[in-house]
């Protein structure tokens, strides 16, 4: 492997004849993504594969959401920056079943809550998408397609990995933790349902701030003018087709969970590897949920309206 400093002093370039990617982390500065990965494909030498590092969570660089208030369900997270290795944390589940709040501290949920030293595994979550044919020979072009179609692909990963869970079991998924309540209402008045439900998330001690919700659902709630009355209660809405059509997911996320960030990601450039020899760009981000709280979420299902 020979390696050779940027001229300017900024990151190396490292060219194996191994059959690994090299690797190549030019100096970001204000670039994007994808424009460093842009410079770093326009710069290399030889034909073989090209990995670029990356000191950030790339899902947050998607550039548009500098420009627009949509939120995701990372979004809606408290996160933490850790070290690259499984991190301790203190989970609070409850002892028992829940009991109704009553008007002394002895007397509410969590004072009956267990405690106890729990510890987060961290996971890659990782797209792979085809690079349209030539395009390698326009890093400007090449720069947009990353920036804005493939790291908006690790963000639908990412809402998914956060609801659904990934399948090494690093994370359970929110929909899936046990702990979770649940309730049931009629689609038919969501603005009174998920008024009722945000109060029921209080139930445990905590602030409802956040719901994620389906589009449908979302828009449901922009035409009737709850959308703008949650806000002002501080809620966030987070929508993403991830989220099943007839569930909403109501809670205290910010006390409830960290979203923990190593900053380990890459992009990498897979030569021939896609359909028919078709390059192949990989991005990758590596993450940890830790759940402190999971009787601080509701997941709320619709019903067919009355």
């Amino acid at each position: 492997m020979l390696t050779t400093t940027n001229p300017n002093g900024h990151g190396v370039v490292s060219t194996s004849a191994g059959t690994g990617p090299s690797t190549a982390q030019p100096s970001v500065g204000e670039r994007t993504p994808g424009e460093t990965f842009a410079a770093a494909v326009r710069d290399a030498t030889g034909g073989g594969d090209l990995s670029v590092p990356f000191g950030i969570h790339l899902p947050a660089a998607f550039p548009l959401f500098a420009s627009r208030p949509r939120y995701t369900v990372r979004h809606l997270l408290k996160t933490l920056s850790v070290p690259d290795a499984p991190a301790p944390h203190v989970y609070e589940p409850p002892r028992g079943g829940l009991t109704t709040t009553g008007t002394s501290y002895a007397a509410t949920p969590e004072a009956a809550f267990a405690l106890r030293l729990d510890t987060t595994r961290l996971t890659d979550l990782t797209v792979t998408v085809t690079l349209p044919d030539g395009i390698l020979a326009h890093p400007d072009l090449l720069a947009t397609f990353v920036d804005l179609r493939v790291l908006v692909r690790l963000s639908v990963l990412e809402n998914q990995s956060l609801l659904h869970g990934t399948p090494d079991g690093a994370i359970q998924g929110l929909l899936q933790l046990p702990g979770i309540r649940s309730d049931t209402a009629d689609r038919g008045d969501l603005a009174t349902a998920v008024t009722a439900a945000a109060a029921e998330v209080e139930e445990t001690g905590g602030s409802c701030d956040g719901i994620v919700a389906h589009p449908a659902v979302y828009w449901e709630l922009v035409r009737s003018g709850a959308l703008g009355r949650l806000q002002l209660a501080g809620i966030t809405v987070s929508r993403t087709r991830m989220m099943p059509r007839d569930t909403l997911l109501l809670g205290d996320f910010r006390a409830a969970l960290t979203l923990l960030l190593p900053g380990r990601a890459s992009i990498t450039l897979h030569r021939g590897a896609g359909t028919a020899g078709a390059d192949v760009v990989e991005a990758t981000s590596r993450v940890g949920l830790a759940v402190h709280l999971p009787q601080h979420l509701l997941a709320l299902t619709l019903g067919a309206s009355s």
